[in-house]
Formats: structure tokens, C-alpha cells, sequence
């Protein structure tokens, strides 16, 4: 096998410029972009029916010669029927249709069409290198007329429309979550997911056709991937913007550089979601005409700025630029003839640099104005640290933690890594807050000596109550610690559902912590035998087996009778008295004689005899 390339017969070029030459010209200075196609769609057909089908003598007459005109049918037998739509019944007799032979063709329908479009462009080049103007009116360095529009759609997140000549782009941008971004396939154990990613859609309608819109094209991926090159590096960090970002772009009308108008489009709708973008980010097609001397030029290659869809067709070039006025972030060249030197390319980029420093001015005229702030329609994103050896406690066992969380507050999702950054992903501020508490009592580190109010009682063991000292946090309340009496069992003292004050009185090694109630109690009142109630000036509770508390007891009975003053003076001359008491005291036996003046001496020297020894002061 040999490779070889057919190539139209040379004098087919002169048989379409003679027959279509002027109208060509003409049908090529139409503006409007559905005019002129309909005038070369038409004057092609015409092209294809005289060289196709009737032959070419000159232009001004088509006859029909020998040479070109076989016989059209061989000769038939006379009996039989030629039948065109069906099969002719005679009796028992079929007789089938007999097809009219095909008519050769003086050429091919394809060397046609293919001569006809290379006539076409090379026409078009020659009226803009000849006449300097190109085929909608404009300059070589000329953009289409811009103008723009953002919060078009008021539901989205952020949309903006984009129109550039005949060349409109609608762009929507959706945020989420991390489980809203892209999964991609590769060769590692590593999961890898896109943040940022555009999807670019050419329905058929775009170009004024009916067809079935099925999945995505290869032109349609690869434009979707410029645009999305272009705006990646203008978006800021996971950290500082924790979203997954989508914009769609949906081509509504297209006559040229369609992927450069979701580009800007695309810019537009990101700042319009709220997005804090680096800067504004434009796109443009560039066009040439290389070889301007065979057009009457003077050779110098010809540069056009923001080229149209027939510009791109019959063109040499289409070169896609799109950055600001700093750089570029993304190009793409689609090489169609040879010879493109690095100066042509020098060119090309230092006119594209100033037509998009024209089109981000027109961005900027943009009306209405993007919004630059998030929608209230889109989700709220909140995140929080948290030690890292307390994530499994967010987690829970097989994730059933997380999940009541998010079942209980209502949040969309919850992203808890190992390094504890944990990620709320909410609707509205109120789930969201509901969350945080959660997720903070959770992870929160106690300390000894915190007090705990309000706490619901979980359950009751024998030997004590569980505490919810914050949601999804117990300790234990041992039943010494409930009251500051003796209890045979918790239900004396409290029930499942009370709500307590408690104070954390210790951590163990495995991290359980004790509470007690106890401790919160103001100290019990102790009852006289006759007088007022007193309560001791010192609030610290003592256990009832220390030498001190036996002492205050020793007191005690001395003053209310129970123990003899002889027994009394006995005690330790040191020992302090009960400061702050007020006691009555009767050391008579005889109750209830009547009052004499021997036992009225007899007090008095038994209650300065108490004085004396400095037990207690009577008052």
C-alpha cells in the first residue's frame, strides 16, 4: 500500500470561479451571519447541480453533448413493464420494476464541494487584504461589539450572559461541597477529586439546526477544557474558599470563538456567586491571512483580532488567547497551513494581549453588575479544628454518630479528616449552628473543677446516675456523691429525666469522668434544741470520722445538756470554741420546777464556770 492523496482535478478551480466567481464576492460582504450562509449554501447547490449533473461548456451555455450524455437506459425488451412505485398483478404473471440506470457525473459531488470551498476562502482573503475590511465591516484589529448581563437566572447561584457579535454564551456556576466534586480515574490507590471544573454544551440549536442532542462531543470536551484552564488560576484556595465550584456554559448563538466567550461568561457568573476570584479573566480568537502578496499585499502576514466563524473556516489560523492584562492562563492554536514563524506568533499574541484588555474594559460595563457575594440559595460552609485524636468521636463506630448529627440538625454533610479540620456543609445558619454545638461538646476537653448546670439524668445504675454534662457526653454521679445524706439507692434522691448541677471531680486514665452534686449543695442546717437555726461559718464540708468533726460534735452535746459540765471541763483547754453561737442552755435536771432563786444563782455559776474553761460564749 501506498499512501497518496486524490486531488480534484486543476480545472474544476476554473470552472467554479467562472460559474459562482461574482456572486461569491457578494454573497461573502453580507454581515449578518444566517444571510450569507444562505446565499453560499445556495449558490453551491447551484454549482454542484451544473458541474454534477448537466456538464459545463462555458457560463453562458450548458448544452448537453454526446460526450457527456450516455445512453440512458439499455435497450428493453418490448413486453416488458417498466413499473416505477410497485410490482404490476397480470394473472399469474410478476413482472418487478427495473431501475433507470444512474447518470454519470462530469465530476464528483466531493471534488465539488471541496473546490468550491477553498475558492470561497481564497475570495474572502482577498477582499480583506485587497479592500482591508473584513466580511461584517470590521478592521483587522477590530472586536465585535460586547455587551454583558449577570443575575440573569435569580434561583442559580450565579449565572451571567456573554454576547460578543453574533456569538452568546450563558454561564451558570453552582457551589457545593467536597461531595459534589469530581472523581477522576488514574493508576493510584489515592482518590483524586476536581474542585473546578467547567462543562462547555453547543446544542444544536446554536447554529440554527435540529438534530439529537446526545453526549458530549470531542470538540465540546476540549473547549470546555481550555475555558476551564483559563479560569483555574484566578480562583483561590481550598482554604480560604472551601467549595466545589461547576460552571456550565451553554452556548445559545454562535458565529465564532465560542469557547473564549465562555471564558469570559464564565468569569462574569463566578464573580456573581460570590466567588473571591484574583482578578477578571478574557479570552479572544486570533485569525490570519498568511500570504498577502498573491492578494495584491505586500507579503507581511495579515493578523485578525476576534475572527468570526467564517473567518476561522477559510482562514490560516485560529489562534485562542485568554488571560488579563498581566498574562496568560490559557491558549490553544489550531495550525492549518505552514510557515507561522515565531515573529508571526509575536505578533499575534502582543494584538491579542491589547484586544483583551478591550474586552475586560467591556466586562466591566457589565449591567447589571455582578453581585460578589454568595446567594442565599447557596449552601453555607463552616470550618472548625478539632484535636485530631478526637475525630472518631465525631465519627462514631461505623459512622453512625455522624449520621444521627446529620439526621438530628439537618445539615447536608459532615467532612470530618484525620488531621481534625472538620467541614460543615449546611442550608441555613440554624442547622448549622446546631451542628457546631454538637461537634463542639463532643470534642471539648474537660477540666477538674467545671460546673455543669442543668445536665440531664441518662440512667440510673445501683451505684449511681449517668449525666449528659453536653450532648453525646456522660459522666458518672456515684450515689455518695448525689446527696449529702446517706442514700440506700439514687431513686430516693433524683429520677431518670431530672435535670441537676454538677461539678467535674475527676478523670481517669481511660478519660471516664466523675461528677458530683454533692459538692454544688449548700451545707446542711443543724437543728437546736431550743433557739434559732445556725449555720457554721465555714463552708467546707468534713468527713464525720476526723478528729475536728469529733471535737465540734464533743461541743455540741456539751451545749445542748448531753454531757455534764464536769465532763466538759475535762476536754482539752486548747479547744476552740463554736464562734457565732447562739445557745440557750439549761444544766438544770429538774425541768420543771419552778423557777427560784437558788437555781437562778446556780446558772449563773455554772455559765461563768463555762466561760472561765473558754468552751463557749453565752449570750
Amino acid at each position: 500500500m501506498l499512501d497518496a492523496i486524490k486531488l480534484p482535478p486543476p480545472e474544476l478551480y476554473k470552472h467554479v470561479e467562472e460559474i459562482a466567481g461574482d456572486e461569491l464576492v457578494e454573497a461573502l460582504q453580507i454581515k449578518k451571519k444566517i444571510p450569507r450562509r444562505k446565499a453560499l449554501s445556495s449558490l453551491e447547490e447551484r454549482v454542484l447541480s451544473i458541474l454534477t449533473e448537466k456538464g459545463f461548456t462555458s457560463k453562458s451555455e450548458y448544452a448537453v453533448t454526446n460526450e457527456t450524455v450516455p445512453d440512458l437506459l439499455e435497450d428493453e425488451d418490448e413486453d416488458e413493464e417498466i413499473v416505477v412505485d410497485g410490482e404490476v398483478d397480470e394473472g399469474d404473471v410478476h413482472i418487478k420494476p427495473v431501475p433507470k440506470k444512474p447518470i454519470p457525473m462530469l465530476f464528483s459531488e466531493v471534488d465539488v464541494k471541496l473546490v468550491f470551498k477553498e475558492v470561497s476562502s481564497k475570495y474572502l482573503r482577498r477582499c480583506i487584504v485587497e479592500g482591508g475590511k473584513r466580511s461584517d465591516g470590521r478592521t483587522p484589529e477590530e472586536i465585535r461589539p460586547i455587551e454583558s448581563r449577570s443575575g440573569l437566572l435569580p434561583r442559580a447561584h450565579g449565572s451571567a450572559l456573554f454576547t460578543r457579535g453574533e456569538t452568546q454564551a450563558l454561564a451558570v456556576v453552582t457551589l457545593g461541597d467536597k461531595q459534589m466534586a469530581q472523581r477522576m480515574d488514574n493508576l493510584v490507590d489515592e482518590e483524586e477529586f476536581k474542585r473546578f471544573y467547567l462543562q462547555y454544551s453547543f446544542p444544536p440549536s446554536c447554529v440554527g439546526e435540529v438534530r439529537r442532542a446526545g453526549a458530549p462531543s470531542r470538540r465540546e470536551i476540549g473547549h470546555g477544557m481550555l475555558a476551564e484552564r483559563a479560569l483555574k488560576p484566578i480562583l483561590p484556595s481550598e482554604d480560604d474558599f472551601p467549595y466545589t465550584i461547576r460552571v456550565e456554559s451553554t452556548i445559545m448563538e454562535s458565529n465564532g470563538s465560542s469557547s473564549m466567550a465562555s471564558v469570559c461568561g464564565g468569569c462574569l457568573a463566578l464573580q456573581d456567586a460570590g466567588v473571591p476570584v484574583k482578578g477578571s479573566i478574557a479570552g479572544i480568537a486570533m485569525g490570519m491571512v498568511l500570504d498577502t502578496k498573491e492578494f495584491g499585499g505586500d507579503g507581511t502576514p495579515l493578523i485578525l483580532s476576534d475572527i468570526s466563524g467564517g473567518e476561522d473556516a477559510s482562514g490560516d489560523m485560529d489562534f485562542k488567547v485568554a488571560g488579563n492584562d498581566y498574562g496568560i492562563t490559557a491558549f490553544q492554536m489550531d495550525i492549518k497551513v505552514g510557515g507561522i514563524t515565531l515573529p508571526v506568533i509575536l505578533k499575534a499574541l502582543l494584538q491579542a494581549r491589547d484586544g483583551r484588555k478591550h474586552i475586560l474594559a467591556e466586562m466591566s460595563k457589565c449591567f447589571p453588575p455582578p453581585s460578589k457575594r454568595l446567594s442565599k440559595y447557596a449552601p453555607i460552609i463552616h470550618v472548625m479544628k478539632v484535636k485530631s485524636d478526637k475525630v472518631h468521636l465525631i465519627i462514631g463506630p461505623g459512622g453512625r454518630k455522624v449520621k444521627s448529627i446529620i439526621e438530628e440538625t439537618g445539615v447536608e454533610s459532615i467532612e470530618a479528616r484525620d488531621d481534625g479540620i472538620v467541614k460543615i456543609t449546611a442550608k441555613d445558619l440554624s442547622s448549622l449552628e446546631k451542628s457546631k454545638v454538637i461537634i463542639s461538646n463532643l470534642t471539648m476537653v474537660p477540666s477538674i473543677g467545671d460546673i455543669y448546670r442543668n445536665c440531664e439524668i441518662k440512667s440510673i445504675a445501683p451505684y449511681g446516675v449517668f449525666v449528659e454534662i453536653s450532648p453525646g457526653r456522660e459522666g458518672l454521679c456515684h450515689i455518695s456523691e448525689l446527696s449529702g445524706s446517706w442514700l440506700a439507692k439514687a431513686e430516693d434522691a433524683v429520677k431518670l429525666g431530672d435535670r441537676i448541677d454538677v461539678k467535674l471531680v475527676e478523670i481517669n486514665e481511660k478519660g471516664q469522668l466523675r461528677l458530683s452534686r454533692r459538692a454544688l449543695l449548700p451545707e446542711p442546717n443543724y437543728p437546736e434544741k431550743t433557739g434559732t437555726k445556725q449555720r457554721s461559718s465555714n463552708p467546707v464540708r468534713e468527713s464525720s470520722d476526723s478528729p475536728k468533726a469529733q471535737e465540734k460534735v464533743k461541743q455540741r452535746k456539751t451545749l445542748t445538756g448531753l454531757k455534764d459540765v464536769e465532763a466538759d471541763n475535762a476536754e482539752p483547754q486548747n479547744s476552740q470554741p463554736l464562734e457565732g453561737s447562739l445557745v440557750k442552755k439549761n444544766l438544770s435536771s429538774e425541768k420543771d420546777a419552778p423557777e427560784t432563786e437558788k437555781n437562778k444563782s446556780k446558772k449563773s455559776s455554772e455559765s461563768e464556770s463555762i466561760l472561765l474553761n473558754g468552751e463557749v460564749k453565752i449570750r
